[in-house]
């Protein structure tokens, strides 16, 4: 299974492994293998770690809470707290270790350190004010990103995934319109 890097943010992408919350959820991370292949593709972790099945179990309840969250920010409605709870206790664990280079920074570090600094990346984008959080217009489509578009006008999650479909959909029922 493919991965989605689409939303801006490493934590939104980590609640995004879910995709179709309200019709038929598809959990891409269905095993601790699926989760050490999810860290090792996102380009701001760690190339390897291990999953034991406690630690996939901490990063899908984390994953849970980020949703949960995200999804109260877009909604304009107050935080949940056992949400908070999770995502606060993770963020107080250990943090990776970072190295700049001549290649650029590279970090390391064990899958509890990747929870934390999954959970730091989701506070720091939950708290900004500033951000705009939005979720995907595509309807069978629950992914929250971040839409740094110039004026907010991003629509969808993504052009590969949801933008695509979106715009293929309405060409095909204007294309019957016109017949």
């Amino acid at each position: 299974m493919d991965f989605a890097f689409v939303s801006g943010n490493p934590a939104l992408d980590l609640a995004g492994t879910v995709r179709s919350r309200r019709d038929a959820p598809d959990d891409a991370l269905a095993a601790p293998g699926d989760l050490e292949r999810w860290v090792a593709e996102c380009d701001e972790l760690p190339d390897r770690v291990s999953a034991d099945l406690a630690t996939f179990e901490s990063a899908l309840s984390l994953r849970e809470a980020i949703y949960r969250l995200a999804l109260d920010r877009v909604l304009d409605r107050p935080f949940d707290p056992g949400g908070l709870d999770i995502v606060n206790d993770t963020a107080a664990g250990p943090v990776p270790a970072i190295r700049l280079g001549d290649g650029g920074l590279r970090m390391t570090g064990d899958l509890p350190a990747v929870l934390s600094h999954l959970a730091r990346s989701g506070i720091a984008v939950l708290a900004d004010p500033h951000a705009c959080l939005k979720e995907c217009g595509r309807p069978s489509c629950t992914r929250i990103y971040l839409d740094r578009s110039r004026g907010a006008r991003r629509t969808w999650c993504g052009m590969d995934e949801c933008g695509n479909r979106v715009k293929a959909a309405a060409y095909r029922a204007r294309r019957r319109a016109s017949l």
